[in-house]
């Protein structure tokens, strides 16, 4: 029922209401109405007549508007909403109309602040008169694609089993029992009606806490004004300087502020000795194959080979019989416009050259590492950017600011021990320097 027809009808009720007291007046008095009563009943009966010709006019309207499929309800009203908050880019086109956006809020007092940096982060604002408290948090399709710069290529987070959390820390749990092992869940076999074996796992703990990585960049005026090459330059510095850092603390870093490395001579890593009496700066297939055998059952299959650049002129020589150790990555597709990361394979596997090998010859040179057993932790949309006039404004400078949060770590502490034979295998093997 509509508030317009309950209203008739309330104001039909009340009219009724006084046509019955000027009958029930007359009546209790044992009188007939007087003329000035029989007026005002007229005058009620006249109103109640056009209240129920207006009730019934609306109870048409109502019925006509549900066979048409219009129903309005009592309480509807029409709200709107600037959606500009729901919109990854905050409204703006590129990154650089941002930070133009940014420089301009500070011209005259503030006075030239855009609606759309209060549209895109409304609840990041800092007082402007608190130095660097004030800025601007960076729209997040803009933190984004530079996170993507940062997961590009030869990066290794994609490597690794990565979990994003939302919190500082993160507590998982491991085991590193082994089928062959003496200990944790065994399987035996059972003589008829002999007592089972009972077994349990082996559970341990693997404690892990965000470090923070972070880029502070000085932009110039004349560069902010320049929004092309802020756009395409500025970006990818920070996505490749983040990557290069996460990769080095992956494989080497001291778990001091940063992640636990891979290579370190504490962890699990394992050094696969020359050949014997094998010359300096040489590499053999051997020293491959060496590596492929310490590698722990099925790691082989996930495995991406790292080398030096200084190594490609011998590998490149390698051959078993008339078959090449390794086999170039093919050109791409005819109207591609990227190749693969990967130099190419070696024994079938993946490739990458990368300057966080070591030089041919040093320990290290030739990698082998099957990175799912390197444990990584990660905040959710990777890298957070700001960007302030505070901190440089001396220097009409524009800072801005990125923040990647990470954490890493290998799975097992020790290499492991074999089933048969006293030469342990890992996930994370180097060459012997030669």
């Amino acid at each position: 029922m509509s508030k317009k027809l309950r209203e008739l009808q309330a104001r039909k009720s009340s009219t009724v209401t006084a046509m019955r007291a000027i009958t029930d007046k007359a009546s209790a008095e044992s009188r007939e109405p007087t003329a000035e009563e029989n007026e005002k009943f007229k005058s009620l009966r006249a109103e109640a007549a056009n209240i129920e010709a207006a009730i019934e006019r609306e109870q048409d309207l109502i019925a006509l508007e549900k066979s048409s499929g219009v129903v309005i309800p009592d309480n509807a009203h029409i709200a709107t909403e600037d959606n500009r908050n729901a919109d990854a880019t905050g409204g703006f086109k590129s990154f650089g109309e941002f930070a133009s956006a940014v420089i301009q809020s500070h011209v005259g007092g503030g006075r030239g602040m855009d609606d759309r940096l209060r549209a895109a982060a409304p609840t990041t604002f800092g007082n402007e008169a608190a130095g660097a408290d004030g800025g601007f948090v960076v729209p997040p399709q803009y933190s984004s694609e530079v996170f993507a710069l940062s997961l590009g290529e030869d990066a290794f987070i994609p490597m690794t089993d990565n979990t994003e959390i939302s919190g500082n820390s993160m507590v998982f749990p491991k085991t590193e029992q082994t089928p062959w092992g003496s200990n944790g869940v065994r399987a035996y076999w059972q003589a008829e009606a002999a007592t089972a074996t009972a077994t349990k796992p082996v559970l341990g703990v693997q404690a892990m806490r965000m470090h923070k990585l972070m880029t502070l960049v000085p932009l110039s005026d004349e560069l902010v004004a320049d929004t092309n090459a802020l756009d395409s330059l500025v970006p990818r510095l920070i996505g490749d300087s983040i990557r290069w850092k996460t990769n080095e603390a992956i494989l080497n870093g001291n778990g001091n502020g940063q992640p636990m490395g891979a290579l370190l001579s504490t962890g699990p890593s394992v050094m696969v000795p020359k050949d014997s009496g094998q010359a300096a700066n040489t590499l053999s297939a051997t020293n491959l194959f060496n590596m492929v055998s310490r590698m722990p059952p099925g790691s082989y299959q996930r495995a991406v080979w790292l080398i030096h650049p200084t190594v490609i002129p011998v590998l490149a020589t390698l051959v078993l019989g008339n078959i090449p150790v390794f086999l170039p990555a093919a050109p791409p597709a005819s109207g591609a416009m990227t190749m693969t990361p990967y130099f190419g394979t070696i024994l079938g596997r993946p490739c990458l050259i990368s300057h966080h090998a070591a030089t041919l010859s040093s320990l290290g040179d030739v990698q082998l590492h099957d990175m799912s057993y390197y444990r990584t932790i990660t905040k959710p949309g990777g890298v957070q950017m700001a960007q302030s006039l505070h901190l440089y404004f001396d220097a009409d400078a524009l800072a801005l600011r990125a923040v990647f949060r990470i954490d890493g770590g290998p799975k097992i502490a020790s290499a492991i021990s074999p089933a048969k034979g006293s030469t342990t295998l890992s996930p994370f093997l180097q060459l012997q320097n030669r």
